[in-house]
């Protein structure tokens, strides 16, 4: 039979790449479709007479094939040259395999997190005896501060880690499919009034050109967004609050609506965030009867002891947790989020971070690892910690911290389910396909920079920003490879409203 043929092949394709060791999931699903296309067009093309250059190699693998099971090789081979119509059997072989891969992968994924989740779900799930039916997959998984403590605390080469980094991107399909949604950042001023510790672009720090773009220029970085199809422009600054900035700011809200929504047969045009710090409620209701739908801000940590250590006395972790309430209560989608491997947090910390994300009911979580910047109060810190260390110990010590932050991305997916996550700049900051490990664990929005080139080296909030020499269209190219190396697809066109704010924001059409 011509399906046995096919499973031949796909069995010494696989042991010539390496076999299933070779790829982790996604990965080797995304390998298993890519045989779908290959050998589908090897059946095309013998079925238009270019066949004997194609299953050269092919043949020889069906004749191994066939004396191990013992049969016979010219009725086999007949049977192939008559029957080139069943590609499609092809192509519902392999997906039916990469389907049954994956359910596999979670089962035994569900099996290993029982005891750690302690679940009612998790234990119906590790009593399925079957991969031939759909794996249960639950919404999320309810965990306390200290079953997420005790997941973060396992090693990140354990079995147990792997099983987390694959029940989270379970979850992510679950809500998502393979979809990736994306948010244009424009970094359109690196004037700041603050003085957060760890930032590139602080209010004291020297040697910082500060600029502010103009209007036009933040239109025309708006048309390529909406050229790109990328559905949502992030808008993002340091914070400046001033009557003059928000007036600016609400103009120019509007007339990216307007622009955008003419340049879309559809009428909708872009979504518009924004990341421009805290403000008071008057102005948070300003920009958002100007059109804004979402806005960013994270709290860096739920810990306010910490928050103090990061923070001249004059910044109030209080008060930012309020501008968190009033967002929401406003109606923005908001979003949040913290950073893994701050001098001064640890793994209790994070615990607690990744609990509070639920309780302040964010639709979008963005967190990312700490990356050293110098001339700065916790840059400082970070060197008096690392002054005695090899360098050989801080490259081992920043792969422990990349695998550290997917984790945390794996545990918000787990326990947050529907929510956008962001595989973030600075996981590539630390690991050159940290991105990409990102969005095989949980994540689900990549964010391509946007800002004009001649500004991008101007708005570097840690030491080693990837980007900073590409111009958008470059960056766009090099999001979309990345993507694909994923195993994911980009979802064109689309805001990307997480479920989580069950569409209660964004569905008019201003």
């Amino acid at each position: 039979m011509m399906i046995q043929w096919l499973g031949a092949v796909g069995s010494e394709l696989a042991a010539l790449h390496g076999g299933e060791r070779m790829f982790s999931l996604p990965r080797r699903v995304v390998w298993v479709n890519r045989c779908v296309e290959r050998l589908d067009a090897s059946v095309r093309g013998y079925a238009c007479g270019g066949g004997s250059r194609i299953l050269t190699r092919t043949k020889c693998i069906q004749h191994q094939q066939q004396s191990r099971d013992g049969v016979d090789a010219a009725n086999s081979h007949s049977q192939l040259i008559t029957q080139p119509q069943n590609h499609i059997d092809t192509q519902l072989f392999l997906r039916n395999r990469a389907r049954d891969l994956q359910e596999q992968r979670v089962l035994s994924a569900a099996q290993i997190l029982a005891p750690f989740f302690n679940s009612k779900i998790m234990n119906n799930i590790s009593r399925t005896d079957s991969i031939n039916q759909l794996v249960p997959v639950p919404h999320h998984v309810n965990l306390s501060p200290q079953q997420i403590f005790r997941l973060l605390s396992v090693p990140s080469s354990s079995r147990i880690t792997a099983a987390l980094y694959t029940y989270a991107d379970a979850i992510t399909q679950r809500h998502f499919g393979s979809g990736v949604w994306t948010r244009g950042i424009v970094e359109f001023s690196n004037v700041c009034v603050k003085n957060c510790g760890y930032c590139g672009i602080r209010r004291s720090r020297r040697g910082v050109v500060r600029y502010t773009l103009s209007t036009a220029e933040v239109l025309e970085c708006a048309r390529f967004c909406m050229e790109r199809r990328y559905g949502t422009i992030m808008l993002q600054s340091g914070e400046l609050p001033t009557e003059k900035r928000i007036s600016w700011l609400a103009e120019l809200i509007r007339k990216i609506r307007d622009d955008t929504k003419m340049m879309d047969p559809a009428g909708r045009g872009l979504c518009v965030a924004l990341s421009v710090g805290e403000l008071s409620r008057k102005w948070y209701e300003t920009l958002y009867e100007a059109g804004a739908r979402r806005y960013l801000l994270r709290i860096e940590t739920s810990s306010p002891w910490l928050y103090s250590k990061l923070h001249p006395a004059n910044h109030s972790w209080h008060n930012r947790v309020e501008c968190l309430r009033v967002l929401k209560d406003i109606g923005f989608q908001l979003g949040s989020g913290f950073l893994v491997g701050v001098p001064g947090g640890n793994t209790r910390t994070l615990a607690r971070d990744i609990a509070f994300m639920g309780t302040i009911g964010a639709d979008m979580v963005g967190v990312g690892p700490y990356v050293y910047q110098n001339k700065t109060p916790v840059g400082e810190l970070w060197e008096a910690e690392h002054r005695k260390m090899s360098l050989e110990e801080v490259e081992e010590e920043k792969k422990e911290l990349v695998e550290m932050t997917r984790k945390v991305i794996a545990l918000l997916r787990v326990t947050m389910g529907d929510v956008n996550i962001p595989a973030t700049t600075a996981l590539q900051a630390l690991d050159a396909v940290g991105r990409e490990k990102a969005l095989g664990c949980g994540a689900n929005v990549v964010m391509p920079i946007v800002t004009p080139a001649r500004w991008r080296k101007e708005y570097q909030l840690y030491e080693g920003k990837p980007c900073v020499e590409d111009d958008a269209p470059k960056c766009a190219r090099c999001v979309d490879r990345r993507v694909e190396w994923a195993g994911k697809t980009i979802e064109l066109g689309e805001w990307g409203d997480p479920p989580s704010c069950g569409r209660r924001t964004t569905t008019g059409n201003r």
